[in-house]
């Protein structure tokens, strides 16, 4: 409880530290280009209260949420017959290395010159850039199950979906974890990116905006806002 206790206060001081630096720092500088906190506050709690700040963080949710179940379902299937299958890891590691050294500015371009500027090319755009870590991550556990377990279920004849639900998953829990948690951190930031270049709703969008205007009140309140949610 004293630790507890402790720690909550030396995260309490450095939030206030961090408010009392940006204060300062806004005092001498010019208001329009750091404005101080109190200026992004009265920010935030005026689009909050015209509801765009819930709009526009909606449909980023959005897209972040369905490019990363997409992300994830065709990675793990991907990466759990890789690991598995030595022939189809050889044929396709170099497609897999090609596709991880691809910048994620040109996916999103492609997409959108492909197939327009349309949701169904973001959200693509989104899951192509994440789809070769999930790979990576998934195939490194599939190469560490246990054959002994994947033998026996083929002696007596399990179904495929018992065998994964029961022997390949539980065992790639791990890689699980570690691939949700890099994902989500890097989705949500090509999202930005994917929303800033072709779309007319999200954070992304709003904050192009507010670039064009040279508006940093907003920024900073959209930011903040965006950080606190992710």
């Amino acid at each position: 409880m004293v630790f507890r206790k402790s720690s909550f206060r030396v995260t309490l001081l450095s939030f206030v530290s961090l408010l009392a630096i940006w204060y300062i720092v806004a005092l001498f500088a010019n208001s329009r280009i750091f404005p101080p906190p109190l200026d992004v506050l009265e920010v935030l709690l005026e689009s909050i209260a015209k509801g765009e700040l819930q709009y526009h963080i909606g449909h980023t949710l959005m897209r972040v949420f369905i490019s990363f179940v997409l992300a994830m379902t065709v990675g793990i299937g991907i990466g759990i017959a890789l690991g598995i299958s030595k022939s189809l890891d050889r044929f396709f590691d170099s497609w897999l290395t090609l596709l991880l050294n691809v910048p994620a500015l040109v996916t999103i371009i492609l997409c959108y010159v492909w197939l327009g500027l349309v949701e169904a090319a973001a959200i693509l755009a989104v899951a192509i850039n994440k789809i070769p870590n999930v790979i990576v991550t998934i195939r490194e556990g599939a190469r560490a199950l246990e054959r002994d377990y994947l033998e026996m279920a083929q002696t007596f004849k399990l179904s495929r979906t018992v065998v994964l639900r029961h022997i390949i998953l539980p065992q790639l829990a791990p890689y699980l974890v570690a691939t949700t948690r890099s994902g989500l951190s890097l989705i949500w930031k090509i999202v930005l990116v994917v929303e800033l270049l072709g779309r007319s709703s999200g954070v992304g969008f709003q904050l192009h905006l507010f670039f064009q205007l040279f508006d940093i009140a907003s920024i900073f309140a959209y930011t903040l806002a965006f950080v606190l949610v992710i």
